[in-house]
């Protein structure tokens, strides 16, 4: 059993999540990879007992996250029972349902029997008597966004979630559900958009109807799935995402003038004293942010990251040059 480090509130910084009472710490942890059924128990744990010692408060899953779908969801429950049962209430801990997870005309989208089914076999699988943040993991064009609602309202009168979000969702389908959940007495708190240096026009076109919403964000991708590492600046390298030919990461998309953009912007990083990927991360947070989602395959990354916290603010200089290399 893991005995939490107790300084780890100090140096972390937590934002209020939209207009509601939920703070974020400004830094989660994404359980999207590497916490799979293969995956070694001891990696795992390391992480998840790394990120709470620095500070690291919300810990963001998935129904279908693995693989296999719901192996992240199993490991992050056993990681709770051995390693932190006297700290679930000083955790935040996401999941999400809308993408297929199991066959038939009830395992995908966004029905009421779906997300609610979901929802409770997620619960199971974790041990948990609810998640804190419970959301729609993309919209569907097929169901009513009123039913939708409704499920997302009954899992919070419920008490199997206490707060209601989405993902994905353009501006127009954002303040639609907003209305919808507002009438029905549930905010939505909190939307998670795809967010980075090389990603930024979802979310900059999102950010005035969460403004206006009241709604936090809480991003993913903030190093575009390795692009912004680094890694990729002097080749492919065969255990690479690119090379797996991910749906996420084509190699195709990895040309040469983009690799000009990232080496560019790898030598801002280090006249900051920092990694590309430390820049990256605390550029996301630059402005209206809620709290960046870190991806990591060992406990090293999230430590590299957190450190970045401690040089968070560009000047106006560094963004206008960030900002040329970009739109060049």
């Amino acid at each position: 059993m893991h005995e939490a480090n107790e300084n780890r509130y100090s140096e972390m910084i937590y934002n209020r999540c939209g207009r509601s009472g939920l703070l974020l710490s400004a830094m989660s942890l994404g359980m999207w990879h590497n916490f799979g059924s293969s995956a070694a128990y001891s990696n795992m744990a390391e992480m998840v007992t790394t990120a709470f010692d620095l500070g690291i408060t919300h810990f963001d899953l998935a129904n279908n996250y693995g693989p296999v779908p719901g192996a992240a969801e199993e490991n992050f429950g056993r990681i709770l029972r051995k390693e932190l049962p006297a700290y679930r209430d000083e955790m935040i801990i996401s999941t999400k349902a809308g993408y297929e997870m199991w066959p038939g005309p009830y395992g995908d989208h966004g029905s009421r029997k779906y997300l609610i089914a979901s929802l409770d076999q997620s619960l199971r699988r974790m041990g948990l008597d609810y998640v804190d943040i419970f959301y729609h993991h993309r919209p569907d064009p097929e169901t009513p966004m009123e039913e939708t609602a409704a499920a997302l309202d009954y899992a919070v009168r419920s008490g199997k979630a206490l707060y209601a979000g989405v993902s994905n969702y353009t501006p127009e389908q954002t303040e639609k559900m907003a209305a919808l959940l507002r009438g029905l007495g549930t905010p939505l708190t909190v939307h998670q958009p795809r967010y980075n240096m090389l990603d930024r026009e979802f979310f900059e076109g999102l950010e005035p109807t969460l403004a206006k919403e009241g709604i936090g964000s809480v991003c993913f991708c903030p190093l575009a799935q390795g692009l912004l590492t680094g890694r990729y600046l002097n080749g492919i390298p065969a255990d690479s995402r690119a090379a797996s030919s991910s749906p996420f990461l084509s190699e195709s998309r990895i040309t040469e003038p983009l690799l000009n953009k990232v080496r560019a912007l790898a030598e801002i990083a280090r006249n900051r004293g920092q990694s590309l990927a430390q820049m990256a991360t605390v550029w996301d947070l630059r402005n209206s942010l809620t709290s960046v989602i870190l991806g990591a395959s060992r406990a090293s990354q999230i430590r590299e990251n957190v450190e970045a916290l401690k040089n968070k603010d560009f000047t106006q200089d560094e963004l206008d040059q960030i900002d040329r290399i970009l739109k060049a």
